[in-house]
């Protein structure tokens, strides 16, 4: 039990260190929210929401890596988002809206979360000022950065947004598959093979 309030105690510590990102979010502040908060760990390649299901959790990722993406009869799977440690992941639209998740969530590494429930996290913000403030912010950073992104795939050519995101994560070429790598790019899997033989022969 001691081991668990330790792992417990540094996963809290660790999301304190994450949301001071958004917010000037206070250690008490931090500590009326932990009751509301769950610590969920999984293994790779495990599906949390799945097309249908409802999402019923808005989490941060501790450790590991997860994936969202939509399975489209068209282009096949379709990556919309990896988050790996410090990042947000959710079905937005199905957390907020109730409705079936029309994305997948799934793992690929072993994985450790911090999550909050739908219903939890709207006592927690009616009942602290604090939670409310911090939960208004990061819902407009995560809609934010969506379309950031959005807008930096349309104004950039592949090869620029190829050599941008190794420049700033080259640590995914070995935690992410390529062809997940390269959908999340909104890449051809051969043009992502010919530009990163050309990355490496450079190196």
């Amino acid at each position: 039990m001691g081991d668990k309030n330790i792992v417990a105690r540094e996963c809290y510590e660790q999301l304190l260190g994450y949301l001071k990102r958004f917010s000037s979010v206070s250690r008490e502040g931090m500590e009326q929210l932990i009751p509301y908060l769950e610590i969920r760990q999984f293994d790779k390649k495990k599906k949390l929401v799945n097309q249908g299901e409802m999402e019923d959790y808005l989490s941060v990722v501790i450790k590991g890596l997860v994936r969202k993406y939509v399975a489209s009869s068209i282009r096949g799977e379709v990556t919309l988002q990896l988050a790996t440690e410090g990042h947000f992941i959710q079905s937005e639209i199905s957390f907020h809206h109730r409705v079936p998740s029309e994305v997948v969530i799934q793992t690929l590494e072993p994985t450790v979360l911090v999550s909050i429930r739908h219903d939890h996290m709207n006592e927690a913000m009616n009942k602290f000022p604090e939670a409310e403030k911090l939960g208004r912010i990061i819902i407009m950073e995560m809609f934010t950065k969506k379309d950031a992104r959005y807008f930096d795939q349309l104004n950039t050519s592949t090869r620029e947004r190829f050599i941008e995101y190794m420049n700033n994560h080259p640590h995914m070429l070995q935690r992410v598959p390529q062809k997940v790598l390269a959908s999340y790019l909104s890449i051809k899997p051969e043009t992502f093979s010919r530009l990163k033989h050309l990355l490496l022969q450079k190196k």
